[in-house]
């Protein structure tokens, strides 16, 4: 099913994600329509924050991104991104080893607007997949971008939170119109 992906300014986007104890039936489910909305959204990336549950679990799918490289690194060897995709990430730890490197991002809940941000260039990952058993690799390129934009969410923080001051500033005005648009939203639905 897809699901709604919620926005700037709704308040789901700054709430942590509870650590999921257990990959139950519902889980399953929340993982599967994830996949589904990201998909639909054309999205490479959705954390649980997004669809309104506010979990440790997020869902990535770069295949379809040709030009813009990623590495993979499982047990310190090289290995197909390709393989190891779709990926899901329960209850993520990611540590940077890398330098930063300033790259081009975008974000499902901030429809088209797209910003340099700086991260580091390459992460250590270890997590839960989606059968509850660990899992643990060295990314870079996008999909080390892409796990720590997702994880990001997972903690309450956005894209923008990264941004530098002018960028943030350059779109001041689209930013505040969103999280407008996206509380007088929800306010007409609790009215309902």
């Amino acid at each position: 099913m897809i699901l709604p992906v919620v926005k700037y300014g709704h308040p789901v986007l700054r709430q942590k994600g509870a650590r999921i104890e257990s990959v139950t039936t519902e889980i399953h489910r929340l993982i599967a329509d994830m996949f589904e909305t990201m998909n639909a959204s054309k999205g490479i990336g959705l954390a649980a924050q997004q669809v309104s549950q506010a979990l440790q679990l997020t869902v990535l799918d770069l295949r379809a991104v040709t030009d813009r490289p990623s590495t993979l690194e499982l047990n310190g060897k090289p290995a197909d991104v390709s393989d190891f995709m779709p990926l899901v990430l329960i209850n993520p730890e990611v540590k940077p080893v890398g330098e930063p490197i300033a790259g081009p991002e975008g974000c499902l809940s901030f429809p088209e607007m797209y910003a340099e941000i700086s991260r580091p260039e390459s992460v250590d990952v270890k997590a839960l997949n989606e059968k509850g058993k660990p899992i643990a690799f060295r990314c870079g390129g996008l999909l080390a971008r892409a796990v720590q934009h997702e994880t990001d969410h997972l903690n309450a923080i956005l894209f923008i939170d990264r941004m530098d001051r002018k960028t943030k500033a350059e779109l001041r005005d689209e930013l505040d119109e969103l999280q407008a648009t996206t509380k007088a939203t929800l306010e007409a639905a609790r009215k309902k």
